[in-house]
């Protein structure tokens, strides 16, 4: 076990998937480096990265084995994007969010899969939880309008997983569901104008009078409570706890930049370089950045044990056939968004130490760091709402919103 490891149970032996899944990033690893500021300028991830990872089975970590994924748990999840936000954290967030929604699909009914997967096993998913959309109840299904924004991943999908108010007849809201609907009933509206994360490409998605069947529409309060349709109920890695899950995924590329970060930094230091107007003529002779890179090291490595304990935990809850509780699931969000935090203040130490040149364009430091700031702060992960959320499950306050944790 190294220092940046969660503790395992005894009976863990390294998983040969996961293994070559990490192997694979760091076979492609230079190829993202070199195309990371074209993601950023070209504002979507270049095709040449999104080939290179549907070659490597990037895009298929949480697809059902039986149509050849990995059906790797979030264990294995977070080390893959982790590593790919080492090199471009654009393309590490368009793997996290497109494996999230393609995870989604082992949700469905076996013909619905099988109408997404049997065409193309490696095809890409995108998808918008948030339910900013109108539904009408028809024959059969539903009449979907709507937008949602923010839809990563979106250039590179043929199916969308978004949310959507489930009603009746009457117009009256039943609750909120997962509609599945294939990219060619939508239209991508460019929305993504940002400071950072702009190789993203999380632009808007448009529907207009968009017909989704009822087997394409899953409720999301089934989906948070563990239960789906799959006629496969023995692949346990489909129950894991969902919010939990939404909100540790976006940990992965938020780490990988603090890693990214890191490693350039060490590099510039191990050139010998001086501090400007000071003695010392190599940085690293220097208290101040012998302190700077101890604390920096630290709270990368917290933010790690906090996101794999996380994972670990939603793994074993899942393998074990067992809904996690409310505090467990408080608890994992909170844990995300405390990786995240930890992980800007351990970049801020880290461009302290490089001085202004951090912030030449030329420089990935400055990319990094406006990704990292940009991604860090997305809702799921929010500091404030995930202490709230995980003081209300301390002190056992509104314990009816347990399904929506």
């Amino acid at each position: 076990m190294t220092i940046t490891d969660t503790a395992r149970p005894s009976n863990f032996s390294p998983a040969p998937e996961r293994e070559r899944l990490v192997d694979a990033v760091r076979g492609i690893a230079p190829l993202l480096r070199s195309n990371a500021a074209q993601a950023e300028t070209d504002r979507r991830v270049p095709q040449a990265n999104i080939d290179a990872m549907r070659d490597a089975g990037l895009f298929d970590i949480t697809k059902p084995a039986r149509f050849g994924g990995s059906q790797e748990g979030f264990r294995t999840f977070l080390e893959v994007v982790l590593e790919l936000g080492r090199s471009c954290g654009s393309t590490a967030w368009v793997a996290s969010l497109s494996n999230v929604s393609s995870y989604l699909i082992g949700y469905f009914d076996e013909s619905v899969q099988q109408e997404m997967l049997g065409p193309d096993p490696h095809t890409g998913t995108c998808g918008v939880v948030t339910p900013t959309a109108t539904s009408v109840r028809v024959d059969g299904g539903y009449r979907v309008t709507g937008r949602w924004g923010f839809a990563s991943a979106s250039h590179h999908a043929s199916w969308a997983i978004n949310g959507v108010p489930m009603t009746n007849e009457a117009g009256d809201m039943l609750g909120l569901g997962f509609a599945l609907i294939p990219m060619s009933d939508l239209t991508i509206e460019d929305t993504w104008y940002v400071a950072g994360m702009s190789g993203s490409g999380s632009n808007t998605l448009v529907a207009e009078n968009v017909f989704v069947p009822d087997a394409h529409v899953l409720s999301a309060l089934d989906a948070m409570q563990g239960v789906t349709r799959s006629e496969f109920q023995d692949e346990t890695l489909y129950h894991s706890a969902l919010v939990p899950v939404l909100a540790l995924v976006l940990a992965g590329p938020v780490l990988g930049m603090a890693e990214g970060a890191y490693d350039a930094v060490l590099a510039t230091l191990r050139k010998n370089k001086p501090i400007s107007y000071s003695f010392y003529e190599c940085s690293i002779d220097a208290p101040s950045t012998q302190l700077s890179m101890a604390e920096a090291r630290s709270l990368i490595d917290q933010a790690r044990l906090l996101a794999f304990r996380s994972a670990d935990e939603i793994d074993a809850a899942a393998a074990e056939g067992r809904q996690m509780s409310l505090l467990e699931r408080a608890r994992c969000r909170m844990d995300a968004a405390h990786a995240a935090k930890r992980c800007r203040e351990a970049v801020e130490l880290l461009l302290n130490v490089g001085g202004a040149g951090s912030f030449a364009q030329a420089n990935p430091l400055q990319r990094i760091w406006r990704d990292l700031e940009t991604s860090s702060r997305h809702a799921f992960i929010s500091l404030n709402i995930n202490e709230e959320i995980y003081g209300r499950a301390l002190l056992g306050i509104d314990e009816q919103v347990s399904p929506f944790i």
